[in-house]
């Protein structure tokens, strides 16, 4: 078997697509297709079941994502060592995050780890999800909840708070909020729930009881600029907030205390690239451990 038609097979299981695969190997579809079948006529199997909405794998096909997960993971731990007997950090990571942490911190921090190091690639993907590790969608995941299964390397980055903000300009123009009592009626801005992918998003329960009138946007950086062009109130990250200087924090007595947990894989955690973007994200949160949570 060639391994590098084993590579283009994982791809295919992994994205559930002969299309997917090729744009995440660099590849045309034609070539995809043709390997997969090239490995199917070596193994004398089909392993793929290709229908117009995308691929499922054979009870054949999910023998041999097994052991090529298992041959990957060996690939992945002999180049990590070899890597350590060079100074150079080099290739590419991809580092997936929620999209408040991703906007509001780690683009500007993990830019500047890529601007030192002109040989490392770093792709940070800040979207409201959850990423696989076992898929290969990162090499580095940070995430809202802790994992409880897996073999997967777990360390808790930081807490950090959310508290209820509206924009000065909208406190000049509607009652004044002194208490809870106050935000009855209000348009409140928060998530849209059929995307909530996280239980640690349910803070926004708190104030959709009170107000009743929502407006839902998707994104963390979409609820922050809905807030700061006066639509409404809405619970937002503080270290967020605190950017902004035309947002005004409100009834300090509803606050909220998350999580980030940073979780890698075993068998990439170690090559001097995803440790590199691993110790710099830790050591810039920690640097900054005072902007995460507001008392």
């Amino acid at each position: 078997m060639d391994w590098d038609d084993a590579r283009i097979f994982l791809a295919v299981a992994r994205t559930g697509q002969i299309l997917g695969a090729a744009r995440r190997l660099g590849l045309n579809h034609a070539t995809v297709a043709r390997r997969l079948d090239r490995l199917e006529e070596a193994m004398k199997a089909k392993l793929v079941e290709r229908h117009t909405t995308g691929c499922t794998l054979t009870p054949a096909g999910e023998t041999l994502l097994t052991a090529a997960e298992r041959a990957e993971s060996e690939f992945l731990k002999a180049g990590a060592a070899l890597a350590g007997t060079t100074a150079g950090i080099d290739g590419t990571v991809r580092i997936g995050a929620p999209d408040g942490l991703g906007n509001y911190f780690l683009a500007a921090e993990l830019g500047k780890l890529a601007a030192r190091h002109p040989d490392l690639l770093v792709q940070l993907v800040p979207l409201p999800r959850t990423f696989s590790l076992s898929r290969r969608e990162a090499d580095v995941v940070i995430t809202l909840d802790r994992p409880t299964s897996g073999r997967l390397m777990v360390k808790k980055l930081t807490d950090y708070s959310l508290s209820v903000y509206a924009s000065a300009d909208y406190l000049a123009a509607t009652p004044p909020i002194r208490g809870e009592a106050d935000l009855a009626g209000r348009l409140f801005v928060t998530q849209v729930e059929d995307l909530v992918y996280s239980r640690a998003l349910d803070y926004a329960a708190a104030l959709g009881r009170l107000t009743g009138r929502r407006f839902e946007c998707g994104s963390v950086v979409g609820q922050v600029e809905a807030v700061r062009a006066g639509v409404g109130i809405g619970i937002l990250h503080d270290y967020a907030a605190a950017r902004h200087p035309e947002l005004v924090r409100l009834v300090p007595e509803i606050r909220f205390r998350r999580s980030y947990w940073l979780i890698s894989h075993p068998d990439t955690r170690e090559t001097r690239r995803v440790a590199a973007v691993i110790e710099h994200v830790s050591e810039r949160v920690r640097a900054e451990r005072e902007a995460f949570l507001v008392g």
